[in-house]
C-alpha cells in the first residue's frame, strides 16, 4: 500500500525522490520521508502529512545523488514522525511496503541483544534484524534476514559503508525498476518511473537488486545472475496527470469511454457480416470454459463488484454455475476446487494481496486460473494460467472508476465468446450483443454531458448521514458498487440492498428524508422495483430513481414516483450497468466535493492493497 522510490545516478536525488513520492502519494499519504547519501553519511528527513510538508523539512543545501523515499499508509503504529519511514539502525537504513507478521517475536529476540525499537513499526524491527546480521556483506545479511522474516515486504536498503548503492528485495509487495540516462530507479509503481523510461522490469520475488549509478544487477539468493524480462508501457506521463481536471477521479470518470474502447477493440473480429469476440491475442482457448464444471470469481472491493455482474452474465449466457467469493474469505474457507474448476481472479493492480493468495490456492488445488488485471507484469498476471488485460491506463484516484467499467467490458466479452463457442448463442445473437457493447462508449459520453444535473442533485445529498441503494438482478450487483463508491469518498454511511429484501428488516432504517437511490434499469423486474420504491416513499424517503430509456414507457413508472429521475440512454438491459455506473460515480464525486473532502485520497484508504 505504501509508496516506495529509490534512485542513484547523476542528478539531484532529493528532487527525484520528492517528485516520485508526489506521484506515488495515492498509495499512502499519512506521512512521508527520504534518506539520502551525503558527504556526512546517510541523512534522513521525514514528516507527518503529505509530501508537500516533507519538502519544507529538507534544507535546500542538501546535495546527494543517491537516496530512498517513502509515503506511508499506516499499519503498525499511529501516524507519527517517529513511525514514518525511512527507519535506521546502525549501518542500515530502509523503507518498506508490506507487513512483517512475526515482527513481535523478532523484536523480543533482538531486545535480548540490547536492540530496542524506538517506533511502533514492524519496519524498524526489520532494520534492526538486518543490522544485527550485517558484517560488511549486504547479500549475506539480506539472504539471512529473509529466512527469518514472515509476511510480505518490498525493501529498499542503504548500508552506511556502501556509498551510493541501493539494495532491494521483495516478497509479495511490488517493485519495478528501470535504467535511464539519469541513473537507476526503482519504485513500487510504474507511475514513478515514467519520467525516466517506458521500459522497465518487475523485480522477481526473492531476488536481490543492486542499483548503482550505471547499472542494475539482479541475483538470486544463491548469487546467480538473473535477467528479468523487460516490459513497456503504452501510455505516457500525461496519462498519470490531472490534465486540467480538478481531481484525478473526475478525470478518470471522463476517461471511461476511451478505456472501454481500448479494452474491447483488440478483441473484436468482423466475419461474414458479424461482429464477434476474439481472444486470439490473449491466447485463451475456447475449451477453458467449455471444460469447466464450475466457475469461481474471486476479488476484493470494486473488482469483486465487477465479478457480481460477471456472474449474472456468464450464468445467463453460458449456463455454467458461477459463484463470487471475497478473496480474503475465500482463501480461508477451504474451498472445493478441482481440475474442472475455473477460477477468475480480478485486480486492477495485479498485486492485491488477498486476491494473489486466492490465485495461488486455486493453482495448488489444480484449478485453471484466468486473471483480469490492468498492470502488465504484475504478480497476478504472471502467475495465472491465462490473463486478460483491461487496457485502462493508470488509475490514480483511490476510488476506482474506469478500472471497474473496463473489468465489466472483459466480463461481457468472456460471456459472449464462450457462449458462442459452446453453441449457447448463435453468431447472429452474439453479434447483436457485440454491437451493443461497441455502442457503450458513445452512450457513456452522453451521460457525462449531464454532469451539471448530477452536480445539482448531489447538493441535496451533502447533509445526509445515511443513504441506501436498492435494485434487483444486475441493478443489485451495481448497487453494491455504487454504495462502496459513495461511502469511501463522502464518509456517508451507505448500504446496498436487494430491493426485495426491504421487508425483511431494512425498512426499519428508512425515516423521513433518508436518501434512497433506486436502480430500475431491468425491464423484467421493473414493476417489482417500483413497488419497492413506493414502500420507501411511504416512509418518507427521498428517492433518486435511475431508469433505462428503453423501458421508460412502462406503465409502472408513475408521475411523481421519485424526487429525482435519471435516465440512461436506451440499451439492452444487460448493458445498463455500464451506463448507470457513471451516474453513481458522478453522484459520489460531487457529493464528496460539496462536503469539502479530499476526493482522490479519502481518509484511511490507499489505492493498491498489497497487505492483508
Amino acid at each position: 500500500m505504501c509508496g516506495i522510490i529509490g534512485f542513484t545516478g547523476y542528478i539531484d536525488a532529493k528532487e527525484v525522490l520528492l517528485n516520485g513520492l508526489a506521484e506515488l502519494e495515492y498509495r499512502g499519504y499519512d506521512s512521508a520521508g527520504i534518506a539520502v547519501c551525503t558527504e556526512r553519511g546517510i541523512e534522513t528527513f521525514k514528516n507527518v502529512g503529505k509530501v508537500a510538508s516533507l519538502r519544507n523539512e529538507i534544507p535546500a543545501e542538501i546535495q546527494s545523488s543517491c537516496g530512498i523515499g517513502h509515503t506511508r499508509w499506516a499499519t503498525h503504529g499511529g501516524v507519527t514522525k517517529t513511525n514514518a519511514h525511512p527507519h535506521s539502525c546502525g549501518k542500515v537504513t530502509l523503507i518498506h511496503n508490506g507487513i512483517i507478521e512475526n515482527y513481535h517475536e523478532l523484536a523480543n529476540e533482538l531486545a535480548k541483544e540490547g536492540r530496542i525499537a524506538q517506533s511502533q513499526t514492524d519496519t524498524e524491527v526489520a532494520a534492526m534484524l538486518l543490522d544485527s546480521l550485517y558484517t560488511g556483506d549486504p547479500y549475506a545479511a539480506i539472504s539471512e534476514a529473509v529466512k527469518r522474516l514472515t509476511g510480505a515486504y518490498a525493501f529498499c536498503i542503504l548500508f552506511a559503508d556502501q556509498k551510493d548503492v541501493i539494495y532491494c528485495i521483495r516478497k509479495g509487495s511490488p517493485l519495478v525498476a528501470c535504467m535511464a540516462e539519469e541513473g537507476a530507479v526503482i519504485a513500487s509503481d510504474m507511475v514513478a518511473l515514467l519520467r525516466y523510461s517506458k521500459e522497465y522490469f518487475v523485480l522477481p520475488e526473492y531476488n536481490i537488486a543492486k542499483l548503482t549509478k550505471n547499472s542494475i544487477m539482479v541475483t538470486d539468493l544463491y548469487g546467480n545472475t538473473v535477467t528479468p524480462s523487460m516490459l513497456s508501457v503504452n501510455w505516457d506521463m500525461s496519462a498519470a496527470q490531472k490534465n486540467g481536471f480538478k481531481h484525478y477521479m473526475l478525470k478518470e470518470i471522463h476517461e471511461q469511454p476511451e478505456s472501454v474502447r481500448l479494452t474491447i477493440r483488440p478483441r473484436i473480429k468482423r466475419e461474414n457480416g458479424f461482429v464477434l469476440p476474439d481472444f486470439s491475442e490473449d491466447k485463451i482457448p475456447d475449451d477453458l470454459f467449455m471444460n469447466a464444471g464450475r466457475i469461481i470469481i474471486t476479488a476484493c472491493g470494486t473488482a469483486m463488484h465487477a465479478g457480481l455482474v460477471g456472474r449474472i452474465l456468464i450464468e445467463r449466457m453460458l449456463r455454467i454455475p458461477v459463484t463470487v467469493e471475497i478473496a480474503s474469505e475465500f482463501r480461508y474457507a477451504d474451498p472445493i476446487m478441482d481440475e474442472r474448476s475455473l477460477v477468475i481472479v480480478v485486480s486492477q493492480s495485479g498485486e492485491t494481496a488477498d486476491t494473489l493468495a486466492a490465485l495461488r490456492l486455486a493453482k495448488e488445488k489444480g484449478a485453471k486460473t484466468l486473471a483480469i488485471v490492468n498492470v502488465k507484469g504484475s504478480s497476478i498476471s504472471r502467475e495465472a494460467d491465462y490473463c486478460m488485460y483491461t487496457h485502462a491506463g493508470p488509475e490514480i484516484a483511490v476510488a476506482s472508476t474506469k478500472a471497474y467499467t473496463a473489468q465489466l467490458a472483459v466480463f461481457y466479452l468472456i460471456a459472449l465468446r464462450f457462449a458462442m463457442a459452446a453453441g449457447k448463442l448463435s453468431d447472429k445473437q452474439v453479434s447483436e450483443y457485440m454491437n451493443e457493447l461497441e455502442a457503450v462508449p458513445e452512450k457513456i459520453e452522453k451521460i457525462l454531458k449531464k454532469r451539471d444535473v448530477i452536480k445539482e442533485l448531489s447538493k441535496r445529498l451533502t447533509p445526509a448521514s445515511d443513504l441506501f441503494f436498492i435494485g434487483r438482478g444486475l441493478d443489485y450487483a451495481l448497487s453494491c458498487e455504487g454504495s462502496i463508491k459513495l461511502k469511501e469518498i463522502t464518509y456517508i454511511h451507505s448500504e446496498a440492498y436487494a430491493a426485495g429484501e426491504l421487508k425483511h428488516g431494512t425498512l426499519s432504517l428508512i425515516t423521513g428524508g433518508t436518501p434512497v437511490i433506486a436502480l430500475g434499469t431491468q425491464k423484467d423486474v421493473f414493476p417489482k422495483l417500483i413497488s419497492n420504491v413506493k414502500e420507501v416513499r411511504a416512509r418518507g424517503a427521498m428517492v433518486i430513481l435511475v431508469t433505462n430509456e428503453a423501458n421508460d414507457g412502462d406503465e409502472a413508472l408513475e408521475k411523481g414516483i421519485c424526487a429525482e429521475h435519471l435516465v440512461i440512454p436506451a440499451c439492452k438491459d444487460e448493458f445498463a450497468p455500464f451506463l448507470a455506473a457513471v451516474y453513481l460515480q458522478l453522484i459520489a464525486y460531487y457529493t464528496s466535493s460539496y462536503r469539502g473532502l479530499d476526493v482522490d485520497q479519502p481518509r484511511n484508504l490507499a489505492k493498491s492493497v498489497t497487505v492483508e
